[in-house]
């Protein structure tokens, strides 16, 4: 690392990804522990590489410097993070000298095996702001669909009934592929393909999160957040508040109906149903206390997502973020007759293309609120047009 860079960090606040320490403990077993917490949740927050800058007080940023028998080297480091932490987290140490003081970086690097846990309690921690803290469940779905191709669709519904999977469905999809489905081999190819789960101790079969989402059309017994809330603060003969539920192909459908007659005639929607689209297949599905919300004012319309961006490749015109809820993108882009989640280029270039020379479109990855939001220009622009 160049001087000039540790200088930048020093002059930075503590945060998610940087931390500062007076020193070391590491004589005593609490010390050690210490730091291998901090490694771990540094490690599993998000943003790129991590930083711990030993010998500068975390209050006052003032450079203190490391005493002789305060120094340590990166195989001590690297010998008490990989004796704790699992899987093993990519580390280097090392030594500068200001002011005739000493100091040392722990650099931590962005590995691909996240989550990362302590092998003591078996616990993840993660980074709020400048603490250290145990990470929620969202958080390690997350990391887990991102790094471990965790696929939370597939997990099964336990107090679940087939009786709300929609066989109309289920058999078109099949047929789609070219298998013949009947009375006798339904389930066994729901069971294979995961639409369904058998328990190994009763034998009973169980739909999973996936197959609720596709394949019912009242799912919202089992998964309550499956929804999409509007909004509508322009349209005064309408309902203020509309609830959209079933399957996820129903929704998307119902959404452009319903936003049909909200919006002006010459308001370009297609935007708008873009981002619902992509909202309701890329949303984070393990997020149980989050709708998707639409929320329509004259200065903006807003579609908020659960669930931030997995990768940010947001200002790569060549191509969308990573995707999230692959077993699902499958199962949509063979049942959607209208071909929506096959188009060519990109979602985010389409969005911004709509609105050209009328106004901006705004794209937000707010990893504090775990969400994604896209701000659309609102419909006063295109009422003026229209007069």
């Amino acid at each position: 690392m160049e001087k000039r860079k540790l200088m930048n960090l020093i002059k930075k606040e503590e945060g998610i990804k940087l931390d500062f320490k007076q020193k070391l403990e590491l004589s005593i077993e609490s010390g050690r522990k210490e730091l291998a917490k901090d490694v771990c949740a540094i490690a599993n927050s998000r943003g790129g590489r991590g930083y711990i800058i030993v010998g500068i007080e975390d209050k006052t940023k003032k450079i203190i410097g490391l005493k002789e028998e305060d120094m340590f080297t990166e195989e001590q480091i690297q010998q008490i993070v990989s004796s704790r932490c699992e899987p093993p987290i990519p580390i280097s140490v090392e030594d500068f000298g200001i002011d005739n003081k000493k100091i040392a970086i722990i650099i931590i690097y962005d590995g691909m095996q996240k989550p990362y846990q302590l092998r003591e309690n078996g616990a993840f921690y993660i980074r709020r702001g400048s603490t250290t803290d145990n990470m929620r469940k969202e958080e390690l779905i997350a990391a887990f669909e991102e790094n471990l191709s965790f696929n939370i669709e597939i997990c099964p519904i336990m107090k679940s009934s087939l009786e709300v999977i929609n066989y109309e469905i289920v058999d078109r999809y099949f047929a789609s592929k070219g298998i013949d489905v009947n009375d006798d081999n339904r389930e066994f190819l729901m069971e294979t393909t995961s639409i369904v789960y058998k328990d190994k101790e009763t034998g009973e079969l169980k739909a999973t999160l996936g197959g609720l989402l596709v394949f019912s059309d009242i799912n919202s017994l089992y998964v309550p957040h499956n929804m999409i809330k509007i909004v509508n603060r322009i349209k005064p003969d309408m309902d203020e508040f509309i609830i959209v539920q079933g399957n996820l192909l129903h929704i998307i459908d119902e959404c452009e109906e319903i936003l049909e007659k909200i919006f002006p005639i010459n308001y370009p929607k297609q935007a708008i149903y873009e981002g619902i689209k992509n909202a309701v297949l890329y949303r984070d599905y393990g997020d149980y206390y989050k709708e998707i919300q639409v929320i329509i004012n004259y200065n903006s319309t807003v579609v908020i997502s659960p669930g931030g961006l997995i990768r940010e490749n947001l200002w790569n015109s060549s191509r969308d973020y990573s995707k999230r809820n692959m077993w699902l993108y499958e199962k949509l882009i063979t049942l959607d007759r209208r071909k929506r989640f096959i188009q060519s280029g990109t979602g985010f270039g389409r969005m911004k293309n709509a609105f050209k020379n009328k106004g901006k479109v705004v794209f937000i990855n707010s990893k504090w609120d775990n969400n994604f939001k896209i701000i659309y220009p609102g419909v006063n622009a295109f009422l003026k047009a229209k007069e």
